[in-house]
């Protein structure tokens, strides 16, 4: 698979979050819950840092991360359709674009556990923030596959992108884990 094709393949899957990127569209369904991942900057940024960092590892870590992120949210979720609130939510969603990004940046390999650890742990808060919004939707169900959908989908876009690309795009990779730490950092500061 050629850059050109990867490069058009990504500008395709990130094409209908021009569409949905602000609200108002009436739908709280499957295709919400598609587009929520895409259109938020700071879920786009750490599910495919997921599958980035997932890409640069050895063994069953490149299996297991993006599964436990995929499980963890899902169980999140349930946890905030029930009424938990994790206190500083939105920091620690803006922690794990930081951390994430740092990982993939720095193309980090700690042991299993750790790594797994981390991910289950910024699941958690994304998927207790999107669980709180469950109760307050049409369609919650179908919102949370459409959302776990997407979530698995930009796992799978990073991952590729580290495994098909030349070894010499290497770097690239690695500065885009720059610039996910960078706008982590951001989300934290404002």
């Amino acid at each position: 698979m050629t850059l050109k094709r990867i490069s058009g393949a990504v500008a395709l899957l990130l094409t209908p979050a021009l569409a949905f990127a602000h609200p108002g569209h009436g739908d709280s369904g499957l295709v919400a819950g598609i587009s929520h991942p895409i259109g938020g900057l700071d879920h786009l940024l750490a599910m495919v840092a997921v599958g980035l960092w997932a890409a640069q590892q050895q063994g069953a870590a490149r299996w297991a991360l993006p599964c436990t992120f995929v499980g963890t949210l899902l169980v999140g979720g349930l946890l905030g359709f029930e009424g938990l609130e994790l206190p500083a939510l939105e920091s620690g969603i803006a922690a794990s674009v930081l951390a994430l990004g740092l990982a993939v940046a720095l193309a980090v390999r700690p042991p299993l556990v750790m790594a797994v650890v981390a991910t289950a742990l910024f699941a958690l808060f994304h998927g207790v923030a999107h669980g709180l919004e469950l109760p307050d939707m049409s369609s919650p169900w179908a919102y949370a596959a459409g959302f776990v959908a997407a979530t698995a989908a930009l796992h799978a876009a990073g991952y590729a992108l580290v495994r098909f690309l030349p070894k010499a795009a290497a770097p690239l990779v690695r500065v885009a884990g720059a610039a996910s730490a960078v706008t982590g950092a951001w989300l934290l500061a404002g």
